[in-house]
């Protein structure tokens, strides 16, 4: 291992308490009192096909179909809101092990995200691990880090472009899966490699690597350069018809994953001198997360529970169709043990508070200085 292996922090509660172990036996005799799985239901079943198929058919027809240039542009234009749907609501519940019982089912679920130009291996590190263990703790949470002229942390150094940001963050969302399909996994690669957090055998990276090329140049091939030689599209109506798909799916993909932690009542705590974070796990993802317009139920299908994200971090392994029921055990809960449960009524207040939170960061703010 590098010896510039990072050091992840530990948590340590000064004092022990019941709530996590309290909220787990009220879930599962939820699940058992109904009679239940947590995994997929019909709904959720129905859904994956629904979405598949509304990415594939019209990747079929731009390969195998002339078509008018305005249905060409619509067709890429309606694969973006697809792309989103699909990494926010089989991907990632097949990638987290909770779509099925059964690994195989939710391993080929999870290459739903390759078929979207992301790769798995990369995205189960960040996400999975980094994310979901770490939330919201600066140099640890990939999804909080700095990136280019965006700050999403109080604990980074502030520039002057910041200022700025919130007005220009838009932008940088909509380039989010063009930037992942082009960049992002090969510096995760090497980067995770160096710090330690892929763990595994040179002989295991190098297929790795390997695989993520090869899908890399399928990916593009399909959604670019087979239309131009099968079909004779212009190579100009091919490319914009793309960057509009990037452009839709990135700019719902960056909004949905940050309105869940990089708003205002989402706290950013900070290890101690001793590398330890003084609190338990599970409290910490309380005081972390925010839920937001919990009553939209169209929102909740389109987006795969993520405006959930409090039941979601703290049961990821259940599947997303739970939980608006669980949500509110949840709540329950964490008011008998006097626990923060955060949660925006609406979608439009949560994106004020994320433009709020980045306005703020703008400028110099610390956490150690005022309290959000």
């Amino acid at each position: 291992m590098s010896s510039t292996t990072k050091s992840f922090p530990r948590f340590v509660p000064k004092d022990k308490s019941l709530f996590f172990p309290t909220l787990q036996k009220r879930v599962n005799q939820y699940f058992k009192d109904n009679n239940i799985s947590k995994n997929a239901n019909a709904t959720m079943v129905i859904k994956t096909i629904v979405l598949l198929s509304s990415f594939i058919i019209p990747v079929l027809l731009l390969n195998l179909m002339l078509l008018k240039p305005w249905v060409v542009i619509s067709l890429y234009a309606y694969m973006g809101f697809v792309l989103a749907g699909i990494g926010m609501s089989i991907m990632h519940d097949a990638n987290h092990g909770a779509y099925s019982k059964k690994q195989v089912v939710n391993n080929w679920l999870g290459y739903s995200l390759n078929l979207i130009g992301g790769m798995v291996f990369n995205w189960k590190l960040q996400h999975n691990v980094l994310h979901h263990t770490y939330t919201n703790v600066h140099a640890i949470d990939d999804d909080i880090a700095d990136k280019l002229i965006l700050r999403f942390s109080p604990h980074s150094e502030p520039k002057k472009i910041h200022r700025f940001q919130f007005i220009y963050v838009f932008f940088f969302y909509s380039i989010l899966t063009l930037y992942w399909a082009l960049a992002k996994d090969f510096i995760q690669f090497f980067k995770y490699k160096k710090e330690g957090t892929n763990r595994f055998s040179s002989s295991e990276n190098t297929k790795y690597f390997i695989s993520m090329v090869f899908l890399k140049l399928l990916f593009f091939a399909y959604m670019i350069v087979l239309p131009i030689i099968f079909q004779g599209y212009s190579v100009g109506l091919i490319i914009c018809g793309f960057l509009l798909m990037q452009g839709v799916g990135g700019l719902v993909l960056g909004l949905v994953f940050q309105l869940a932690h990089s708003v205002e009542e989402a706290d950013f705590p900070l290890p101690n001198e001793s590398n330890i974070i003084e609190n338990e796990w599970a409290i910490h993802q309380m005081e972390t997360t925010v839920n937001f317009a919990r009553n939209n139920k169209l929102l909740s299908w389109y987006v795969g529970g993520l405006n959930f994200q409090v039941e979601h971090h703290l049961f990821p392994n259940i599947c997303h169709v739970h939980y608006p029921q669980i949500s509110k055990i949840v709540e329950e809960t964490a008011k008998e043990f006097n626990l923060p449960y955060l949660c925006a009524p609406t979608i439009s207040q949560a994106l004020g508070s994320h433009l709020r939170m980045l306005k703020k960061f703008g400028y110099k703010f610390n956490l150690d200085l005022a309290k959000m």
